[in-house]
C-alpha cells in the first residue's frame, strides 16, 4: 500500500447521530501527514465537515467536545478567540479570523449512514492490525 493516498469514502456515522444544529461528531485524520481533527454537523438540513482548526489561530475550536455552535446555534464559534464562521461554506463572518474559512472536507450521506472523502491533503488515520510483535516463545531447557 505505502504512501498512496486513500481516496474511498470513508464512513463516519449514522445520520440520526447528527441533530439538526446539534452536537457535532468529532473524529480524527490525518492533516498534511499529521493527526489532527476535524467535525461533522447537521445545519439546515445537511451534513457540512470541516477540519477542527480556526483559521484565525491554529486551534481546535469548540468549547466542549462536539459543541461548536454560539448560543443562538447561528455560527460555528471558536471558543478561544471569538472568530465566527458560517456553517454553510466555512467562510469568516467574524472576529479575528479575517478573510479565512475553515477546511472543508466533502461529505455524502446515503441510506441512513454519513460518509466523508478524503483529499491529498487530509487522510484517515490507519492503524496498523498486526500490532507489536509477540515475543518468540521461550524453548524448554
Amino acid at each position: 500500500m505505502g504512501d498512496e493516498p486513500i481516496t474511498a469514502e470513508q464512513p463516519l456515522c449514522a445520520s440520526g447521530a447528527l441533530l439538526e444544529r446539534g452536537k457535532a461528531v468529532v473524529f480524527d485524520v490525518m492533516l498534511w501527514r499529521a493527526p489532527a481533527r476535524a467535525f461533522a454537523l447537521r445545519f439546515d438540513g445537511r451534513v457540512v465537515c470541516y477540519i477542527n482548526r480556526c483559521a484565525h489561530v491554529p486551534t481546535e475550536m469548540d468549547w466542549q467536545e462536539g459543541q461548536f455552535l454560539d448560543m443562538d446555534k447561528r455560527w460555528i464559534l471558536c471558543s478561544i478567540h471569538g472568530a465566527a464562521y458560517e456553517p454553510a461554506d466555512g467562510r469568516c463572518v467574524g472576529g479575528p479570523c479575517g478573510n479565512g474559512r475553515l477546511m472543508q472536507i466533502a461529505t455524502t450521506e446515503r441510506e441512513g449512514t454519513v460518509y466523508w472523502y478524503p483529499s491529498r491533503d487530509i487522510q484517515p488515520v490507519v492503524f496498523d492490525d498486526a500490532g507489536p510483535e509477540s515475543p518468540a516463545p521461550e524453548s524448554a531447557p
